[in-house]
């Protein structure tokens, strides 16, 4: 019988549909179908729809208590957004912002690789998601901890390759698609913010995640061959359901 750690207690995890409705719906709506001057007017609709994701990301930070730079990162992004439209910046800087956030997260993934603290257990050696006490402890058992190194460290330079083309695609993205400078029309700024979030998940999200998925299969796979723990055993199991 496979050894079993009691797991710590279990955070909650985000609701996609809501995150779905908050971060791309609502504000794609508010930015492009109330903007003009006989209904939100420019300046109102920028603030009015900027100010769902930025209310949700805070409200996801109090509610699942999982406040890390990655979240903050999200929540200075989607101000700046507000910011650069309302004191009318060039669109230039929007793209350079939009691009740095990832950058910034992948530099830090970079960074803290060698530290006690390494950001990649953020996105693939979540010890919230794997049971990742167990998997050390096979490690020492089996004597591969220099196969496992050698494994994590080639996936986190895949997840350092995925923000850096995200970072990539995001500042083509919005040079090419906001070039409307704020202080000749903010309306049509505020349509093509809209338009760049709402094309932020097929063109930036999908292909990132992806990638990231393929560096979590890279990582499973080669701990169910270096451990002997199949998926269901690395995994934390759910909380069970009191029953009524």
């Amino acid at each position: 019988m496979t050894d079993q750690i009691a797991p710590g207690p279990p955070k909650k995890r985000e609701n996609l549909l809501l995150s779905v409705v908050f971060n791309i719906a609502v504000p794609l709506l508010v930015l492009t179908k109330l903007s003009s001057p006989d209904r939100l007017g420019p300046v109102v609709a920028l603030i009015v729809g900027l100010s769902f994701p930025l209310c949700y990301g805070i409200w996801d930070l109090l509610n699942r208590k999982q406040v890390n730079f990655v979240s903050i990162l999200g929540l200075i992004s989607v101000g700046l957004s507000g910011t650069f439209g309302l004191i009318e910046v060039d669109p230039f800087w929007l793209a350079v912002k939009e691009a740095s956030i990832p950058f910034v997260i992948g530099i830090m993934v970079l960074v803290t690789f060698k530290t006690k603290r390494p950001l990649i257990k953020t996105f693939l050696y979540n010890p919230q998601i794997l049971n990742t006490a167990l998997i050390d402890r096979r490690l020492d058992e089996t004597d591969t901890w220099p196969a496992f190194n050698r494994i994590f460290s080639f996936c986190n330079w895949l997840l350092v390759a995925s923000f850096m083309m995200s970072a990539v695609l995001n500042y083509f993205m919005a040079r090419f698609i906001v070039t409307t400078h704020p202080g000749t029309d903010l309306a049509a700024f505020n349509a093509e913010l809209g338009k760049m979030n709402a094309l932020s998940w097929p063109v930036i999200v999908i292909p990132s995640t992806i990638i990231m998925m393929a560096a979590l299969w890279k990582l499973i796979s080669g701990l169910t061959r270096l451990t002997g723990l199949k998926l269901e055993d690395m995994m934390h199991e759910p909380p069970k359901k009191k029953a009524d």
